[in-house]
């Protein structure tokens, strides 16, 4: 049995994810935004340990929410699952920290919950095929000079999330810390259109946060042909200074 966090697990995959890792005999985690999440999730999971609240797109919420995680010791695995997506939008919305919201919830939450928290035995990042669109400038990772685009911006977010994952895996040997593409999926966010049932994209998540055969780091998980090209380490570094800067946490050494 392992213990192991799932953010944003009050629907989609998150939620089936969750489901699915409570069958197999784990203990498991929930996260919600808020208490009336929180409690949605609980009914859906009625075997999980236990609820954790923490909206992401808050810098203080993110910080408090890492402290009562603190309870559970270290995690076995963390699943950085929550997101958000407004690929139709026509500009930039900003949260009380005054950043990019997709950014702030996508990318600089999972990296500040992950250096607030013990190292765990396996990191998960979600990221998308649509990763493959990103474009990373890193003098301006919120896109306040590049011209707007809600497709952009959120392909960026999950490129910036497999290059998360690939530079935690360099800096922390210890921890396995790989990003996956569940693909286009049916939830809220991917539409009624999706192919792809969520129960069935959870299972790549589970398989990377328990699986005894999962022994690689800092790889990229997909049925897609694209792969990206081996991340530059002084990029990686520099990617990692500047979350430092934004949220004046460093990721400690492992």
């Amino acid at each position: 049995m392992r213990t192991i966090l799932v953010t944003g697990s009050a629907d989609g995959i998150g939620l089936h994810t969750a489901t699915q890792l409570v069958a197999g005999g784990h203990r498991v985690i929930l996260h919600a935004r808020n208490e009336e999440r929180a409690v949605v999730a609980k009914a859906a999971v009625p075997g999980a340990a236990g609820t954790a609240v923490g909206d992401l797109r808050s810098l203080e919420e993110t910080r408090a929410l890492a402290v009562s995680l603190q309870e559970h010791g270290r995690f076995d695995a963390v699943v950085h699952n929550a997101g958000i997506a407004r690929l139709d939008s026509s500009e930039r919305e900003l949260t009380d920290d005054g950043l990019e919201s997709m950014f702030q919830v996508n990318v600089l939450a999972p990296y500040l919950l992950t250096a607030l928290l013990p190292p765990p035995g396996r990191l998960v990042f979600v990221s998308s095929a649509m990763a493959a669109e990103g474009a990373v400038e890193l003098g301006d990772l919120q896109y306040e000079r590049r011209p707007w685009n809600g497709f952009a911006v959120y392909s960026t977010s999950k490129l910036l999330d497999l290059m998360l994952a690939v530079a935690i895996a360099r800096r922390w040997p210890g921890t396995l810390s790989n990003a996956v593409d569940p693909g286009w999926v049916r939830t809220r966010m991917g539409g009624d259109g999706a192919p792809i049932d969520p129960a069935d994209a959870a299972r790549g998540q589970v398989r990377l946060a328990v699986d005894e055969d999962v022994r690689v780091t800092g790889q990229y998980f997909s049925d897609r042909d694209w792969r990206p090209a081996d991340f530059d380490q002084a990029q990686l570094d520099e990617l990692l200074a500047r979350f430092a800067d934004l949220t004046g946490t460093a990721l400690p050494a492992h």
